[in-house]
């Protein structure tokens, strides 16, 4: 299978798609940051929303204040998170266990 022509239209339909789910993952992650949103909250809304749901959980855990790529790495480890994972691959049990774990 070939990777279909698109137009010019299409394209550019597709590029804007894209930065505005890379500015909604961007504004979700500042949010989590700044303590506007708590980690369970911040997966309760992943759960809901597909475009939330591609953000990898190695890149959440270090939005989260003071988590940084040392403490969130140890917390994947502990759970038997892959740091590739993404919120969407998560089994219910390890999204209980991130929540118990930073709460």
């Amino acid at each position: 299978m070939s990777i279909p022509k698109l137009t010019d239209a299409q394209l550019a339909k597709a590029r804007e798609a894209a930065a505005e789910a890379r500015r909604k993952r961007a504004e979700f992650k500042n949010q989590l940051h700044d303590g506007e949103l708590t980690l369970a909250d911040a997966l309760d809304a992943a759960a809901e929303d597909e475009t939330l749901a591609h953000i990898r959980v190695s890149a959440l855990l270090k939005s989260l204040p003071r988590v940084g790529e040392k403490r969130a790495q140890q917390a994947l480890d502990k759970l038997g998170i892959a740091q590739n994972r993404r919120i969407r691959g998560l089994g219910k049990h390890q999204i209980t266990a991130l929540k118990a774990e930073f709460k």
